[in-house]
Order: structure tokens, then sequence, then C-alpha cells
């Protein structure tokens, strides 16, 4: 007995000694967290005017694969280099955004010897389970400002959230990086990290690159491309980092980065896990002693959006500028509603012109769901939520169903925002509500879908054998209830009881290509879904069988009014990495 208390003691002394050693790199540098932010770390240079460190890039975690053992590998490999200041990972920590992905990276990463600095990528914002929350609950922020030897270093996320889409640096953080930018003395240089290049991957990255030459921008640092490449981002040097992971191409590695104040020379070396010393420089530039661009250069840019010009017919009656990005379709509350009577999966929509007594009511990613007055645009009402919100308001009768990723669906009165009821769930709610004959249909993160009674917000049945999250909106009538989750399946359950009537499964086995964001139509007995495997797929309604399928479109699909055709969304690409998204075409297709 008194062996085994010795083990226990031991075992948990480690266990503390772990746990204040992580502590005190960071208590060390002075690391402040706040408001999902960590700040002020402060690094000195080495005596021979350098500063030396590490850049992990696109690490993507995956449960039971050897990128745990990979990325253990360049923590350890890291560890042994002990003119190593600190460590930088440039995002895609999590394959698949969930929980315990991110878990497992923070308890490898917490190993390090050194302080290290992390943003999320796409893939832990576009695929999360929690909606985001996950990664700052995880890690502590999500941006960073930090100084070494003199040099300020930002770091930002950028989406996009919950979305397969270009690429957007959130509204906050965008407000947060200006703010850092302008507090900061104009000559003092600045290295700036951010996951995507900084190209037409990103939604107004013109907007971003002039912020950072309000500044002296010296060096930005991306990964997304899992490869070594210099780039140039209108006059400022960049450079995009490879992934951690082994392919093909190359072993298991890191990139290491040396500065020399003095001179001003940046070397950027591949560093290959286990040899002792790291290749060649793939990469060098010299920072300059003013600014690293050409002020007077100008440079082509993507054109602005101009439908006032393209379609002189459409006008604005109001704007209203929010204070957080939008991530979710707005409804409109009005006495001449369009009825979703037969399950036909649309949001609630006004006939012709917008009436006196509408409301436009949408929500928004700092959680607060927002009521307009339709006509002037002015605010009627807001109600804050506890966690951020992706999912679009439902409206039936007098009251609005929005589900959030605080665990909670809620009923708000349409007219006063006056909370009706709420229900809890396991986890986010990050899916859209289908309110159909007085019942609300909605799926959450923890695998279960429910049918909830709008009147009172009690529960009228579940089912838990979803396998993945939810985040998009089911189709309902009064034979079945079909939504697709990010499992690879399609389910179709009854009204009723909720009980399973089929799965349907993606031809291709990737979690990628799940139909999880589609909200699915229906016609002549067919179930139509759009998956981002750019397929359409036509689905027996009855057995679940594959009746059909044809290319085009990714994700979002429309039945035509006629009933007997629908419209496939898709989306264009210029053929180099990167440049992505450049249009958009609606094509239309029989059932």
């Amino acid at each position: 007995m008194r062996h085994f208390r010795f083990v226990v003691f031991i075992a948990t002394v480690l266990c503390f000694a772990n746990t204040l050693k992580s502590q005190t790199i960071n208590e060390k540098y002075g690391q402040i967290i706040k408001e999902g932010s960590s700040q002020g770390t402060r690094i000195l240079s080495k005596k021979d005017s350098t500063i030396k460190f590490a850049v992990m890039s696109d690490i993507h975690i995956i449960m039971g694969s050897k990128t745990i053992e990979w990325t253990n590998q360049c923590v350890e490999d890291i560890n042994k280099d002990d003119q190593i200041q600190f460590v930088i990972i440039s995002g895609d920590i999590a394959n698949f955004g969930s929980d315990d992905e991110l878990k497992k990276a923070k308890e490898i990463l917490d190993k390090l010897n050194v302080p290290w600095f992390i943003i999320p990528g796409n893939h832990d914002a576009t695929w999360s389970e929690s909606g985001t929350n996950s990664f700052i609950t995880t890690f502590g922020y999500e941006r960073f400002e930090f100084e070494a030897g003199g040099i300020k270093f930002l770091g930002t996320p950028c989406g996009p959230n919950i979305r397969m889409a270009p690429a957007l640096l959130p509204r906050e953080s965008y407000s947060w990086l200006k703010e850092q930018i302008l507090s900061i003395d104009k000559n003092q240089p600045i290295f700036y990290v951010n996951h995507y290049p900084l190209d037409t991957s990103v939604l107004r990255y013109g907007e971003l690159i002039d912020l950072l030459k309000v500044g002296n921008t010296q060096l930005v640092i991306n990964g997304h491309w899992h490869q070594n490449r210099a780039m140039q981002y209108e006059g400022i040097p960049g450079a995009i980092i490879r992934s951690t992971q082994k392919d093909s191409q190359r072993e298991v590695g890191y990139v290491v980065v040396d500065v020399d104040l003095a001179s001003g020379l940046i070397s950027f070396r591949e560093k290959i896990s286990g040899e002792k010393e790291p290749k060649s420089p793939w990469y060098n530039i010299r920072m300059s002693k003013g600014r690293a661009f050409d002020t007077s250069k100008q440079y082509a840019r993507r054109p602005k959006p101009s439908f006032n010009q393209e379609f002189p017919n459409v006008k604005q009656i109001w704007r209203y500028e929010n204070s957080a990005d939008i991530g979710c379709a707005a409804s409109v509350y009005t006495t001449h509603l369009i009825n979703n009577s037969k399950g036909a999966n649309v949001l609630p929509f006004s006939s012709k012109e917008v009436k006196s007594g509408d409301i436009v009511i949408f929500a928004d990613e700092s959680g607060v769901i927002k009521a307009l007055n339709a006509t002037s645009g002015n605010m009627m009402w807001q109600y804050q939520t506890g966690g951020k919100i992706f999912s679009s308001p439902s409206i039936s009768q007098d009251r609005v169903v929005v589900g959030s990723s605080d665990n909670y669906i809620y009923c708000l009165n349409v007219k006063n925002g006056r909370i009706i009821w709420k229900f809890r769930c396991n986890k986010s709610v990050l899916g859209t509500a289908n309110i159909f004959k007085g019942v609300v249909y909605i799926g959450s993160s923890d695998g279960v879908f429910r049918a909830i009674e709008l009147s009172s917000g009690k529960l009228k049945w579940e089912n838990p054998s979803m396998k993945s999250f939810v985040v998009a909106r089911p189709y309902v009538d009064n034979q079945q209830v079909v939504i697709g989750d990010w499992s690879n399946q399609l389910y179709s359950f009854d009204p009723k009881d909720g009980s399973l009537q089929w799965i349907w499964h993606t031809p291709k086995g990737v979690a990628n290509f799940s139909p999880a964001q589609v909200w699915p139509i229906k016609s002549n007995g067919k179930i139509i879904i759009s998956c981002p495997d750019r397929f359409n797929y036509q689905i027996d309604a009855k057995t679940g069988k594959t009746l059909a399928s044809n290319y085009g479109g990714r994700e979002a699909i429309g039945l035509g009014i006629d009933g007997n055709s629908f419209l496939k969304i898709r989306v264009g690409q210029i053929g180099r990495p990167g440049l992505t998204y450049t249009h958009c075409l609606m094509k239309k297709a029989q059932v």
C-alpha cells in the first residue's frame, strides 16, 4: 500500500511539474491572455543580435493516425535545438476541427521547451463542432501579439467559419489587427502570420494588404499550401510554410527561420526531423531600412462588386452596419407570409414588396440575435446568447427559433425579443430549424436530431443515431425529415416518432465530401442534394437509393418554381492554388 501511495505521489508530482513548466514558460516571458488574444510576450535577441524560431504548419491532427506521431517528432526535434527561441504554429491544427483533435494537439505542443504561438486555419474553422469556440477554449486565444528582438509579430485567424467558402479575416480580428498596427511605432518591423496566402483565396485581401502597409510590415508567414514557397504580396515579402506531415515528396519536418538583426538577413531552412542540421536555405530575403514595398507603385486589384451599376433597377433602401460577422441567413417576419405548408425548404420571406410591420431577423458571430424594422432598418430589439451563432432564424406564427453554440436552442417573441423558452443540448447547435405544423425540427453537434414543440419547448422525440455534427437545415413534410451531417451520411426520419427510415452514404468515404451544408429539396418522389465533391444526387425518397447523379454545383441547391427542375451553383476556379471562387454560375437541371 505504501509503495502504491508513493507511485501515486510521484505521478502527481510529475503531472504538477509539467503543468508548472508550461506556466513558467508563459509567465517568464510575460504572456497575457485577454479577449481571445495572446499579448505581452517579449523575447530578447541573442548576444549576437540574432533571433531563431521554428514554424510548424498544417499539422492536421487526426485521432489514431500517424499525424500524432509526426507532430511529436517535430516537437522533440525542436527541443533538441537550444538555439530556437520560440515556435509559431500557423494554422490547420485539427484536421476536422473536433474537440478531441484540438486537445491532443495542445497536449503535444505543451511539451515544447520554448514559448509557442498558435492561430487557427480553415480546417479548425470550416469544420468545427463547437462553432469555432473550442479553439479559444483549448488554447486560450486565437490571435497573438508578441515581440522578439524588437520585431512585432502579429497573428490572426482566417476562416471561413462553418462554411466551405473563400477565407475571410473575421471583422473583430481585422479591428484588432488595425488597432495593433496603429498603436506601434511606424518604424518598428512587423512580421504578420496568417494561415491563408494573401491573394484571391481571401475575400477583400486588398484591404488587408493596405492595412499591413500602414505599418512597417517586412514579412508575411502563411501555410495552407503544404509546401515551401517564396511569395510577394504587392511588394511585401511572404513565405508559405510546408506541412509537418510526411508525404511522397518529403519526410516529417518543419521550417527554421534565422533573422540577423544587424544585417536584416532573413533565412528560411527546412529541418527534417531526426537529421542533425537543417537543409540549405530555400529563401533568403533582407529587411529594408525603410518600407519593404514601393509605396508609389499601383497594383491591380480584383474589382469590387458593382451590383447597383450592373442592375440599375436595384436600389438600396437602407443599410445596417453590424459590429460582428454574420454567418447565417436573415428571415423576414411578415403578415403576408408565404407559409412552409408543403415542406418547401425555404426560410420565411415576403411576397412582393416589404410592408409596414415587417421585421428582418438575423444573428451574428458575437452571439446576438437582432431584429430590424424592415422598412427603415432601425433596430427594434436584440438578444444576447452565450455563444457564436451560425443558425439561421426560423419563424413561425409570432416566434423565432435560433440555435447557438452555447448549446441552447432559443425561442423568442418575434415582435419584442423576449425569451419564450430555451432548450439545452449536449453540444453546440449550429444547424437551422425547420418549423413544420407547430414542431421545431433541428440537429445539433451532439449527434442528436430533435423534434420540439414550438408552443412549449418540450421535447417531442429525439434520435441519437447521427454520427457527426449538423450545420444544415432539414427538409420536412408529412412523410419524412431529411438532414445530412459531417459523417458522409444523409438521414431520413419519420416526422411522427423520429424512427430512422433510411441512411444514404456518399460514394466517396471522405468526410469533407459529406452532404452536411446542403439544405435538401424534394420533388417527384426524389430527395435532391448537392455535395462538396461537386456532384448532385437524386435519391429515392422512400428507399434512400441513388437514382441519378450529375456533375456541377457544390453545396447550394434550390427547387425551381415549376417544381420539376432545380438550380445548382457551380463555383468557378482559376488554375493555380489559391486563386479560387472567381465567379458563380447557376445552372438549371431537370428532376
